[in-house]
């Protein structure tokens, strides 16, 4: 299981980093809004940006945590990302936070609203490498504890 959530997060991660890659070279002004090509790039990273961080919140901490017999249904996330940052696997429980933070806002934001928008989507750029960085101490950990079994 977890193994398959690694792969899933990967997933969303890969195919957000492409529009990553492109968004880093755009001017991001509020000129930015009359350009339909690169709102649908923006839009692409911002739907991946947000499954992922849901997708790790939700489906990956926890699979981590089970592979190491450390989870209990009952946890909160802000007990998981406790947990997590004991073992030593996430640096910073308060970033993770204000990156959830992040995802209720850009899933609520209003588009006419162009700062609020682009202030999200400077933000949502400058957490993502945070979140692969996350992913791959997941996947570093799970292979240093001989978590992920090949089938």
């Amino acid at each position: 299981m977890l193994k398959a959530a690694i792969e899933t997060a990967s997933l969303h991660h890969h195919r957000a980093m492409s529009n990553y890659q492109e968004i880093k070279a755009y001017d991001l002004s509020i000129s930015l809004f009359d350009e339909t090509e690169k709102i649908k790039t923006i839009d692409a990273f911002i739907f991946r940006f947000i499954k992922l961080q849901d997708f790790m919140s939700e489906k990956l901490f926890r699979r981590l945590l089970e592979a190491v017999g450390e989870y209990k249904d009952s946890m909160s996330l802000l007990d998981v990302l406790d947990k997590l940052e004991k073992l030593k696997v996430l640096k910073d429980v308060n970033q993770w936070i204000a990156i959830r933070k992040l995802r209720n806002q850009l899933t609520h934001e209003y588009p006419d609203n162009r700062e609020d928008v682009l202030e999200g989507i400077k933000m949502a750029l400058a957490y993502f490498e945070s979140i692969g960085n996350l992913l791959q101490s997941i996947i570093d950990y799970s292979h240093q504890k001989r978590l992920l079994k090949e089938t």
